[in-house]
């Protein structure tokens, strides 16, 4: 499976964001170490403005972090942050699973199949920032199914506080394919309205990062 991409490209000529992600991947680029944008420039034969959007496309996922005056870092969770808010969401996305059940029709199943099915396609040949969209578009559905715009919103914020974690879990085929039969399994107890089951998945899915 390639790594990350963020917009489309040739292949004989991937952009600066596939480049550094894919370092980061690698381990080349650690949590916490700081990107030097002329040894960037160096490494990958690239100009300072593409180097800067590249940059500035992966803080916006949460992957580096940019400090203002001081420049750009990987970025770096905070064991306790993540847990915390792993708590949350599950309090939460657990939470609304009876009314998503009730509400949703055979057009929204079908919906979130589709999106599910995206993901999996995506395991094959996709990059890791189309996987990540895939993820985020996938649970961003499932959760306005509860029809609370405010909770939807709330959930998405505390997702974006540790956005970067599918990256890090993403680093096999193995880890990327279990992540797309959970979305499966999720759809599949929702048809069935099986919503204890559903439940239980949904944690151990939030857990597993």
């Amino acid at each position: 499976m390639n790594t990350l991409l963020d917009d489309p490209i040739s292949d004989d000529q991937p952009d600066a964001t596939q480049l550094i992600l894919t370092d980061i991947q690698s381990g080349l680029f650690p949590p916490g170490v700081w990107l030097k944008q002329i040894d960037l420039e160096t490494r990958y034969g690239r100009g300072r403005n593409e180097i800067r959007r590249a940059l500035d496309r992966l803080a916006q996922k949460r992957i580096v972090e940019h400090v203002p005056n001081r420049g750009y870092h990987v970025y770096k969770a905070d064991g306790k942050q993540a847990e915390d808010i792993a708590e949350i969401r599950i309090i939460l996305e657990t939470g609304i699973v009876s009314k998503v059940v009730a509400a949703a029709t055979a057009d929204d199943i079908r919906g979130l199949r589709y999106l599910a099915d995206r993901f999996e396609s995506l395991t094959l040949h996709g990059t890791t920032l189309e996987l990540y969209e895939a993820n985020l578009n996938f649970h961003r559905a499932f959760v306005q199914l509860s029809g609370n715009d405010e909770l939807n919103s709330v959930i998405a914020e505390l997702r974006q506080r540790t956005s970067s974690a599918p990256v890090s879990q993403w680093k096999t085929r193995a880890r990327v394919e279990q992540s797309a039969r959970e979305h499966q399994e999720m759809v599949d107890f929702l048809e069935a309205r099986r919503i204890d089951e559903l439940m239980a998945l949904i944690e151990r899915h939030i857990r597993q990062g």
